[in-house]
């Protein structure tokens, strides 16, 4: 099964699409700020989606009572731009899967840093909302139900369905190669109010955590300094544990806000210390969730599959079509990751692929058919 991902802005307007698009379209109706090429389109050639967004009607009667709500795009002509595009897509008989993410969000942890994540050095990640925030909880749950409210759709696809971490890919990013993986993953543990009342509640100290993290951190910044002074490993393993416990209520919310006969596909990593739009496997994810959507962007992705093959759910391998990836090394690509146990694949992405890599899209379902 292949799916092809889109934004509303590439179906409305754009009488082709219907034509080239694939007979499965993963659609965003909730998404967070970015500028979008549109070489495709007739009307226009980028889309700069300034905020975070629900690209449905904003109704105030299921946001009453929330301080973090959504404001309509300006972007788009339509109030209901995903409900718009995903009706022309299905009456041109293509099946629709709404594209929701959840704690990816800018505007609203600029406004409220107080509910974001923060790293051991008090920085706060304004992009990152944080899970052990019920405000957050509360957040995520109306904006998946919102999203599909009153649409015939033929699944959900969850992004940012836990913590996002120090990695951030935008706003004109000046850190990347500034950490080594292990640097990163402490730098990712959140320190916010929310997660230190967590930890005293587990019987940490938050103040001796803190310390032991940004020492930590500096330990691993230089090679040659002593390691001595971070967190134990079962200080670490208890972190861990908080950030899945607010992962799963996060989730559990989600999916109750729901409709029950919608089929849910988790973006994941197998990496429980993972962080970002596809975050770690918490230990009952996957059993909550009808498949598990895996990064697969880079060479040799083939391990992260057999991983999310092993928690017993369809393995969706997530794909990029567009630069740098070189057309050449596709299909091998798709074939390994298939031998591997993925047996469904998404492609990304319908609207920013140019013309010369349209055919792309056909190409990987041939190598997988």
């Amino acid at each position: 099964m292949v799916n092809g991902h889109a934004y509303p802005w590439d179906v409305l307007g754009d009488p082709g699409f219907l034509a080239r698009a694939p007979q499965r379209i993963t659609l965003a109706a909730a998404y967070h700020s970015t500028r979008a090429a549109t070489p495709m389109h007739p009307a226009h050639r980028i889309v700069d989606a300034r905020w975070a967004a629900l690209y449905r009607p904003v109704r105030p009667s299921a946001w009453k009572g929330q301080d973090l709500r959504p404001i309509e795009p300006s972007w788009v002509a339509s109030p209901d731009a995903f409900g718009e595009a995903a009706t022309l897509l299905k009456q041109a008989g293509h099946q629709v899967t709404a594209w929701i993410v959840l704690t990816h969000n800018t505007r609203l942890g600029t406004r409220r840093p107080d509910v974001t994540v923060v790293n051991c050095f008090g920085e706060p990640y304004p992009y990152a909302l944080c899970p052990a925030h019920a405000e957050v909880r509360d957040h995520a749950a109306t904006l998946a139900a919102e999203a599909v409210h009153d649409l015939d759709l033929d699944g959900v696809s969850l992004e940012g369905c836990g913590q996002m971490g120090v990695t951030h890919l935008g706003h004109h990013e000046k850190t990347d190669g500034a950490w080594t993986p292990s640097t990163a993953r402490l730098l990712s543990i959140c320190c916010c109010t929310g997660c230190r009342t967590a930890w005293a509640a587990d019987g940490l100290d938050p103040a001796e955590v803190v310390a032991a993290l940004r020492a930590a951190t500096r330990a691993a910044e230089v090679p040659s300094a002593p390691a001595a002074g971070g967190p134990a490993g079962e200080v670490l393993a208890a972190l861990l544990a908080v950030r899945h416990r607010h992962t799963d209520l996060l989730r559990a919310q989600v999916l109750a806000a729901l409709p029950s006969d919608l089929p849910v596909t988790l973006h994941a990593h197998p990496d429980p210390w993972a962080t970002g739009p596809s975050p770690g496997l918490t230990a009952s994810a996957a059993a909550d969730v009808d498949a598990l959507l895996v990064p697969c962007w880079p060479l040799g992705s083939e391990d992260l599959v057999r991983q999310a093959v092993a928690h017993g759910r369809p393995v969706d391998a997530y794909v990029t079509l567009l630069h740098p990836t070189d057309p050449a090394t596709l299909a091998p690509h798709v074939q390994a990751l298939r031998a591997a146990g993925a047996s469904r694949f998404s492609l990304y992405h319908l609207g920013l692929a140019p013309a010369w890599r349209q055919d792309l899209f056909a190409a990987v379902a041939a190598a997988v058919a």
